[in-house]
């Protein structure tokens, strides 16, 4: 349930992020970015925070670490990655879209536009890539938490030595 709920939170953080052809030089843009590098940094620190909690405590009692339980905590700290990457892209955005903002007030002019243009196709970049990266690490703890430790398999029974018939 935990990695479940986790993977929900970082697919909503990714269906908040503009498409390409949502992204213009608007305030509101900068809202959503605003609110959406919050929340995942939010949950990025979680990330980190729980599975060095979880660390500790199998530091602390190994013998009540469960298989089960480390691999939640490496599916944590797994997803870490990607979701730093997403944060990575979306603080390139924030520059992009600030480019974008400021170009709208120079004076106009090919050089300009071809600027303008520029900035827009980074930060339709930027976006993708943060969704690309939210996409990973919310499979990941998908996958972990829908994968059942498997048991172990029986070794293969030891061929017997046949007697040697004689004829």
């Amino acid at each position: 349930m935990l990695l479940h709920g986790i993977a929900d939170q970082l697919n909503t953080i990714a269906d908040q992020l503009p498409l390409a052809d949502q992204i213009r030089a608007d305030p509101a843009i900068g809202e959503i970015l605003d609110d959406e590098v919050r929340n995942l940094a939010r949950l990025l620190g979680y990330l980190a925070g729980e599975s060095a909690l979880r660390h500790r405590a199998a530091a602390r009692y190994p013998a009540q670490a469960t298989p089960a339980q480390r691999r939640i905590t490496l599916a944590l700290a797994r997803a870490a990655k990607p979701t730093g990457g997403a944060l990575a892209a979306l603080g390139s955005a924030v520059h992009d879209l600030g480019v974008l903002a400021d170009l709208t007030h120079q004076a106009s002019g090919p050089d300009r536009h071809r600027a303008i243009a520029a900035a827009h196709q980074h930060l339709a970049v930027h976006f993708a890539k943060a969704r690309s990266h939210l996409a990973r690490a919310a499979q990941q703890l998908r996958r972990a938490a829908d994968s059942r430790p498997t048991p172990p398999v029986a070794a293969p029974p030891s061929p017997q030595a046949n007697p040697s018939r004689t004829r």
